[in-house]
């Protein structure tokens, strides 16, 4: 006797992290892939000097409580069956942040979960897997935040194997990239790290050389838009996209090769992301040169959509 199919239920899912507080409303009926009803994506910098001072400034809590307030109406609009909030590498550090948590219970009713750099890699991984192309197996992936990077290597059968280390694209810049535009002793300690840190995370992971290497998240799918000098952000161009290690270096020398503010208005390029893109291109090729992998599979699926999959999971249970 066959299981009945899951009934469709419409959820909403908020990913606020430490550079981008993201927002997704979808129908999902499992086993059959989401149903993206609404997306957005705003680069907030909650995670805006945390890794100096270890506490949310107020204007950061301020522009993100403002935004999910915006986010509230548009999720009611929609009369979602649930809706859930996950908090990350930011607000993971901050020891300020049950003030931050209360603000956000009282001021937009989200009752946000801050969850590991493990679960955060659980959930990213349901994501990723949702929608790769038909015959990847066994995977490494890799999601590139704010203040974290996580490897995730998934095998068929097996339990995965996550690791998270503490560089980020906002957590790089604050720390080593503090010249605009880097000096060569910066960059130079950016790899350094990111090498030594990706060298000690991939230990144990027996497999992962041959596995499919994936990416996701901003830093992986800004890149993959400037591979292809995208007017504006298309995911069905992005996702599923191969970015080439050679394409990484020459983007990685354009950024690198200018100021911030010369960066605006490269094609491809997300406004706002014009600071902590060069940080970012520096970790990916950095740790695709560690790890000896010649391109990328760029997914525009990730921890929003896993933790809209986890709650239908969820839901199906209760």
């Amino acid at each position: 006797m066959t299981a009945p199919p899951a009934r469709m239920r419409r959820l909403a899912g908020i990913d606020i992290g430490t550079l981008t507080c993201r927002l997704l409303i979808a129908d999902l009926s499992p086993p059959a892939p989401l149903k993206a009803l609404r997306s957005e994506r705003r680069i907030l910098r909650l995670g805006e000097g945390v890794d100096q001072t270890k506490r949310l400034n107020a204007a950061a809590m301020d522009r993100v409580i403002a935004c999910l307030q915006e986010w509230r109406d548009l999720i009611d609009s929609h009369q979602v069956d649930a809706a859930t909030a996950v908090a990350t590498s930011a607000v993971r550090d901050a020891v300020n942040r049950d003030e931050f948590l209360r603000r956000l219970r009282q001021e937009t009713g989200f009752d946000v979960e801050v969850i590991t750099g493990e679960e955060e890699a659980r959930r990213t991984l349901l994501g990723i897997r949702s929608g790769l192309p038909a015959g990847v197996t066994d995977m490494i992936a890799l999601d590139i935040g704010g203040g974290s990077t996580e490897f995730i290597l998934d095998r068929p059968g097996q339990v995965p194997i996550v690791r998270s280390i503490d560089i980020g694209v906002v957590r790089l810049c604050e720390r080593v990239l503090t010249h605009d535009p880097p000096t060569a002793e910066e960059i130079e300690q950016a790899r350094d790290w990111v090498r030594g840190e990706t060298q000690a995370a991939v230990v144990g992971m027996e497999g992962s050389q041959s596995a499919t290497f994936v990416g996701t998240a901003g830093t992986i799918t800004a890149l993959a838009a400037m591979a292809q000098k995208l007017p504006a952000y298309e995911p069905p161009r992005i996702h599923n996209y191969r970015l080439a290690i050679t394409t990484v270096q020459e983007i990685e020398q354009t950024l690198l090769s200018r100021k911030k503010a010369d960066r605006i208005g490269l094609p491809g390029l997300e406004q706002n992301r014009e600071e902590v893109i060069a940080a970012g291109a520096i970790i990916i090729r950095t740790i695709m040169e560690t790890l000896r992998m010649s391109s990328v599979l760029v997914s525009d699926l990730g921890l929003r959509e896993g933790v809209l999959i986890d709650l239908a999971r969820r839901m199906e249970y209760r």
